[in-house]
Order: C-alpha cells, then structure tokens, then sequence
C-alpha cells in the first residue's frame, strides 16, 4: 500500500496514471473498431443509445449492491461518494493486472474513512455475489433457451451451489475471519446480514438483466431476432461476463468475455454477427465506463472544490468578524454610566 500512499500524495503521478488508463482503454478500442465498423452498419442509433443506458443503469445497480455491502459491514456511504469511489476505481481494470482496480477501490474508500480491510471484504463480497448471480442466472435460463451451452459449461455452473452456500452470511463471516487472520489483520467489526445480503442479490440481478438487454437490443438489430432471443441475451451475457470476471489475468476480462459470449449466442446466430455483437457489446459497456469514470471524476473535482470555497468563506467571515470586534474594543467611547463609575472613588475620597 505505500506505492498507492504515494500515488495518492503526487499530482502528476494521478495525472499519469490516469493517461495510462485512458491509453489502454483507447488502444482497446482502436483494436475493436476494423471489427465493429461492418456490423454499425446495421445498428439503429436508438440501439445503440438504449444499450449504453442499459449498461449505464447496470453500473448503477452493481454500485449499490457494493454499498449496502459496505453499509453492512459498518461504513455507509452517500450515495453520491459511493458513486465516486466506484466509478473512478473501476477504470482501473483496463489496466493488465486485476490488482489495479480492487486496490483503487479500496484506497479511494479509504479517503472516506473506510478501514481498509472492511473496504477489501466488501469488494470482495460483491464480487463474489455477482459471479454467483450470474451464473445462477445463466444455469436457470441457457438450459430453456439453448440446452447445447449449458451442456458445455456444465462444470461452471456447478459451482453454483458452493458459491451460494459460502455466501451465506454465518459462513461468509467466519470465511473472511479466517482470511483476515492468516493476513494478521484485525476482525470485521460487523458482519453482512440475511437482509443486506438480500438487498444486494436484488440490485445485482437487476444489473445483470440489464446487461442482457443491452446485448438484446444488439442483437435484435445485427441478428434481426424478435422478443424470443431475449432469454438466451440474458443468460449468455451473464454467464460470459461470470466467467471472465474469474480470469483475472485478462484486463477487463477482454478476450475471455467476447469468446464465451460467441459461443454462447451460437444457436441463435452465425459466428460472424456474433462476434460482431460481441465486440460492440465490448464498445458499449467501455464507453459506459468511462462515461461513468468521468463523471465521477468532475464530480469529485467540483464538490473538493465547492468544499474549498465553502472553508475559504468560513475563514474570512471569521476573520471579518474578529477584526469588528477589535475594531469595536479601541473605537467604543465610554458610556455615562462607564465614566461615572470611573470618577465615584474620587468623589469618595
């Protein structure tokens, strides 16, 4: 943690690290685009707007399933502040080493006062909670609407019970506890309830159906496919995005996502305009990111800023108010009463 102490101390280094992200995030795209372009062709603009507040909405609700997560464990968050933490740690993934963005996340937590390690359990926790959701989802959905995939990932999808069980709050606590003391590091204070740990399961199957309908409204206008691919849109992509989220060693799960997500979508589509859907999936949920990233980022910029300007003008009323009552102290003239008490020991005597 002393090199991100560091990032966190230099301007230039955040100015920096930030140019490398945008860098990854551009060259990601610049590779993607030969690919996207044929298949744009076909894209209605409403489509393509529709998919990025789908993604952007999906964003929103894994965000909140993180902070009633945090909240559980002791450290609630504004909405807002959440919001800010999330989006500008989560540019950090397009940077090769999964390391980047859970680390970001946690310092940028710790700005706002969340101990570190409650701040690693709650990444962590929701992390683990989307896997599980996703492939929860993909295990209810792919066998209706294509049976050949959930044969094929068969083996991911049993995890699913494992994955389920360890969540449950009793055994995700003693799991952590465990965790924390082989890293010698203090308990959790709290532990995640039945309740908060609903509230997050809710918030993340809504974002993955969210995502599922970003892919749909792709694939309605490449594939020229009616209502009933909306199924197999949803269970793909989340099972896609499940499983890339366990290969760490790709930024993003670039690459991982895009080859689960072709051939998932294979029965409903050739190779060809899966793979377009997929890369412009890709396209989409990259600008949402950044969108996202950027708006947090003005966000930031403008509430330090207001925060200042408030903190300057609480100074200067202060001193204002300081200086007038100096001012008052050597210009006030002595009252009747004053100078008449003031001469009564000489008339006495």
């Amino acid at each position: 943690m002393g090199v991100l102490k560091r990032i966190r101390a230099s301007k230039w280094v955040r100015v920096g690290l930030l140019a490398v992200i945008l860098a990854f995030c551009s060259y990601g795209l610049a590779l993607e685009w030969p690919q996207v372009h044929p298949a744009l062709g076909k894209l209605r603009w409403y489509s393509l707007a529709g998919a990025l507040a789908a993604a952007m909405a999906s964003a929103g609700c894994m965000m909140l399933a993180w902070r009633r997560l945090l909240a559980d464990l002791g450290s609630k968050l504004p909405v807002a502040v959440a919001a800010r933490v999330t989006f500008m740690a989560q540019l950090g993934k397009y940077v090769p080493g999964a390391i980047w963005s859970f680390a970001a996340h946690v310092e940028l937590g710790h700005d706002y006062d969340v101990p570190r390690r409650r701040g690693a359990a709650s990444v962590i926790i929701a992390l683990a909670v989307a896997v599980a959701t996703g492939l929860l989802i993909a295990a209810a959905i792919l066998p209706l609407s294509s049976p050949a995939v959930a044969r094929k990932y068969l083996l991911f999808l049993a995890v699913v019970p494992v994955i389920a069980v360890c969540l449950a709050p009793p055994i995700l606590h003693r799991l952590l506890g465990f965790a924390l003391k082989i890293t010698r590091q203090a308990p959790l204070d709290e532990p995640v309830s039945w309740r908060g740990l609903a509230v997050a399961l809710g918030w993340t199957i809504a974002g993955w159906l969210l995502l599922g309908l970003q892919v749909w409204l792709l694939l309605a206008d490449i594939g020229k496919d009616g209502a009933h691919s909306v199924l197999i849109s949803v269970g793909a992509y989340a099972l896609a995005c499940s499983l890339a989220l366990l290969l760490v060693v790709f930024p993003g799960g670039i690459g991982a996502r895009e080859v689960i997500l072709v051939a998932a979508l294979a029965p409903v589509l050739p190779h060809g305009a899966a793979l377009a859907v997929a890369l412009v999936a890709r396209v989409v949920t990259t600008v949402s990111d950044v969108a996202w990233g950027g708006i947090a980022f003005a966000v930031a910029r403008s509430a330090k800023y207001g925060l200042s300007a408030a903190a300057a003008t609480s100074a200067a009323t202060a001193r204002g108010a300081q200086a007038g009552r100096h001012v008052g102290k050597h210009r006030q003239a002595p009252t009747a009463d004053q100078g008449t008490s003031s001469r009564a020991p000489e008339v006495a005597a």
